[in-house]
């Protein structure tokens, strides 16, 4: 591990991750600032200035006298706004926080990518597991801002001579998201989409803080996703039943995720704690149980 930055930047604060990601940084005994354009979310626990950062004044007067910035403002998906307005916003907000992180003297970038630079929505994937090398494959404005924001990093990092790391990140879930997870068992297809991936937001919080601390050069990109997937069923016997003919690089034991974290391990020490098995209300698990003993197979359409 290098040296830890002791100020952060956290944008995007007020959304599920960033909230989560200040809070987590602040009980580890950083110095955060946290940013976004909306208000400020209650319980959050650090200081908080709101900020439009696809304005670069507002970048610069956020992050001049930072360490280091984890940056998760962006839109957050395809569908909110439309797809010119948000690939021009993402755009422009990354740039705007990337040069003036530079220009600044930021000594790090965290920064969230997304599994959709690697083809999501899987129809199929080209192969199993999915890692790194299953890129880039954008199916949308959103997912094409994150791959052109991953070369963008590699040219600042370049220019500027400090670490960026973009986290990308699988669906993100909350505690209280997982309340449906039976819903995905009565239909597994229904998250084949991105491989049945997710993850859950403190390992979100865990990756941002590895990503201020790995032994990074240059820009790096990962796979952040939880051990396992979504649904209770082996992994592999789940993939070759909705996607029959996958090629698999190699077996997949027990329900072990199909977004391959393997980079993340080896480079960020990730570990991910939590999985909806330990988070699950024991009446969900019973819904879980009797959804997989009535559904049917579910043919590939």
């Amino acid at each position: 591990m290098v040296s830890s930055p002791k100020s952060i930047a956290v944008t995007g604060a007020s959304g599920k991750a960033g909230f989560w990601i200040t809070n987590y940084l602040t009980e580890k005994g950083f110095d955060v600032l946290a940013t976004d354009v909306l208000p400020r979310r209650e319980g959050l626990m650090s200081k908080f200035l709101r900020a439009d950062l696809t304005e670069y004044g507002d970048a610069i007067e956020i992050l001049n006298g930072q360490d280091a910035v984890v940056h998760m403002a962006n839109i957050p998906a395809s569908g909110i706004y439309t797809e010119s307005h948000t690939f021009n916003t993402n755009i422009v907000m990354n740039e705007n926080v990337f040069q003036a992180a530079g220009a600044v003297g930021l000594k790090r970038v965290v920064w969230a990518s997304s599994e959709t630079t690697l083809g999501l929505p899987f129809d199929p994937p080209l192969y199993a597991p999915v890692d790194e090398e299953h890129y880039p494959h954008p199916t949308s404005t959103y997912a094409l801002s994150k791959v052109l924001t991953e070369e963008m990093a590699r040219h600042h990092s370049r220019w500027w001579g400090i670490p960026f790391v973009g986290l990308r990140f699988t669906n993100i879930f909350a505690p209280e998201d997982y309340a449906p997870i039976a819903d995905y068992h009565r239909d597994p297809v229904s998250r084949s989409w991105n491989l049945f991936g997710y993850v859950d937001v403190r390992d979100c919080a865990q990756a941002c803080e590895l990503a201020l601390q790995a032994d990074i050069e240059g820009a790096d990109s990962m796979i952040i996703a939880a051990a396992d997937t979504i649904i209770d069923e082996p992994s592999q016997s789940l993939a070759e039943r909705i996607f029959p003919g996958l090629e698999f690089r190699r077996d997949i034991p027990g329900y072990e995720t199909l977004l391959s974290i393997e980079k993340a391990k080896r480079v960020l020490g990730y570990a991910p704690a939590y999985s909806w098995r330990n988070q699950v209300e024991p009446n969900t698990h019973r819904l879980i149980t009797e959804a997989i003993g009535a559904r049917r197979t579910y043919p590939r359409s």
